[in-house]
């Protein structure tokens, strides 16, 4: 017979399902956007450019030395190291970082 895990236990199961899928979110932006998407719109915008996130909040985007970093709302920064791995449902762009939302 398989029981139902305590109350308590579903509780903090949701809990962290919750802080997962706002972290994830924080990772990813609506629409398509390639590199020389994002140089430009930096470039275009006085060195820096917002994007707001599926979580909601925004991130940096930047130019430093010939890359794009991405900043969060904490001062936390990540290089992009791998940018426009073309996929089925949008573009991918690693980072070397985990960015923190607010």
């Amino acid at each position: 017979m398989i029981r139902r895990p305590p109350r308590s236990t579903r509780k903090e199961s949701s809990a962290a399902s919750d802080v997962y899928k706002r972290q994830l979110t924080y990772h990813v932006v609506a629409g398509k956007f390639m590199a020389g998407d994002v140089v430009k719109a930096i470039n275009d915008n006085g060195g820096e450019f917002k994007v707001t996130t599926l979580q909601g909040s925004d991130l940096t985007l930047k130019l430093w030395e010939g890359s794009v970093y991405v900043y969060d709302n904490q001062g936390g920064k990540a290089k992009v190291v791998i940018a426009d791995v073309d996929t089925s449902n949008g573009v991918i762009h690693a980072i070397d970082n985990v960015v923190i939302p607010e």
